[in-house]
């Protein structure tokens, strides 16, 4: 049987990764798709490939609807390996092929697979005509790497956005409107606060230039084709852009004897109690990439740790390092803890926060385990925290 037909003469001829569960540390409980489009023209174009170990399989997709060596184009919209591993193969298989990409990405290619490829380069606004159809493209540098780029065809009016509007998300039904909705916009939103947002202030522009462009589907790089929900989820990627944000406090801790654990319950009563949304997460038994979505759209956020050996647990270091190259913006933040004698985790966990840009507040700590009094003390912390998200929102 072909590939499926996401439009006329348009196949589906990419990978389903049904069982990696992590992808360069993020956590991928639902997989991941390396998604490749086959346009049959008067010209045959394929745009983008896939991860190198299912090159064999990507291969006979493709050989189901055309010889690989009569493709024509290759379009490279991104060089990471999860979209460009299969090229050296395609090379070999269509020696005849053009592949079209940025400058940047050219440099990028050679470096990671030889100068074996017949590039063309691109720039803003250039276009390639198929016969009966046109390809526009469109250079998004540093969304997420400085050779991303997103191609426009401008008969079917379909964006092929790369990693743009992308979920890892498997599922046999590839279209957004075949699978469920809260599912979908959730790995959506994990996508964009794991991969995308170091470089949130540039997805406004990045939108501006698809804006005006008649759009009936965008077909990522990664999970669903949208063709039903457009709209909503250019207005999600608006909004995470610019860093809008609710009320909600998230409070992610780690716990030895259970001291920090009780704080972080206490706290949750006390913000609870101002009217606020809180969630709470124990870093065993929550991962980093979770927390990071949930985060993204959060008002505020509480660390926890006890302390060891002078310091904050390993998992709570793991994540404030994460975080810190995310960048997640200005949003509110405090640590928490218990210590023994010395101290420390507090003071390690507040200049992680502040190297990763959170509007750092005065945190809260106690001896040991919180004792009657000091657990109104956090009662009361955790509203204080909870009624400065409110007035910040």
């Amino acid at each position: 049987m072909k590939p499926l037909a996401i439009a006329e003469n348009i196949y589906d001829v990419g990978i389903i990764d049904w069982t990696t569960r992590d992808f360069h540390g993020y956590v991928t409980p639902r997989g991941v798709t390396y998604n490749s489009y086959l346009i049959v023209d008067e010209k045959i174009c394929l745009i983008d490939a896939v991860k190198a170990p299912f090159t064999d399989e990507y291969i006979k997709n493709i050989s189901k609807v055309v010889d690989p060596a009569d493709i024509d184009y290759v379009i490279v919209n991104h060089v990471e390996p999860d979209h460009s591993g299969a090229l050296p193969k395609l090379a070999e298989l269509a020696p005849n092929a053009v592949f079209f990409i940025t400058p940047q990405g050219k440099n990028e290619a050679i470096q990671h697979y030889g100068d074996i490829f017949n590039f063309v380069t691109v720039k803003e606004g250039d276009v390639l005509s198929l016969g009966k159809r046109e390809l526009q493209f469109l250079p998004l540098p540093m969304l997420h790497w400085p050779d991303s780029m997103s191609t426009y065809l401008k008969e079917d009016q379909i964006l092929f956005s790369n990693d743009a509007f992308g979920q890892h998300y498997c599922t046999s039904n590839r279209f957004d409107d075949q699978i469920d909705e809260s599912i979908l916009f959730f790995e959506a939103q994990k996508y964009f606060a794991n991969i995308l947002s170091p470089y949130a202030k540039l997805v406004e522009k990045a939108l501006q230039k698809i804006e005006g462009l008649p759009l009936k589907m965008i077909a990522p790089s990664h999970g669903a084709i949208w063709r039903s929900h457009i709209e909503k989820i250019v207005s999600q990627y608006s909004k995470w852009g610019v860093g809008v944000k609710n009320d909600t406090l998230i409070i992610a801790y780690e716990t030895m004897w259970g001291g920090t654990e009780n704080v972080a319950r206490s706290i949750l009563t006390g913000a609870a109690s101002a009217g606020i949304p809180v969630k709470l997460f124990r870093l065993n038994s929550t991962d980093n990439s979770h927390i990071v979505a949930e985060l993204l759209e959060a008002g505020g956020v509480l660390f926890g740790s006890p302390t060891l050996n002078y310091g904050m647990m390993p998992a709570m270091g793991g994540l404030l390092t994460y975080l810190k190259g995310l960048k997640p913006g200005k949003k509110l933040a405090a640590a928490f803890g218990t210590y023994g004698w010395s101290g420390g985790a507090q003071k390690d966990m507040e200049e992680f926060l502040a190297k990763a840009g959170f509007d750092l507040q005065p945190g809260f700590n106690c001896k040991w385990k919180p004792q009657s009094g000091e657990t109104g003390e956090a009662e009361k912390f955790g509203y204080e925290f909870a009624m400065k998200i409110k007035e910040n929102k």
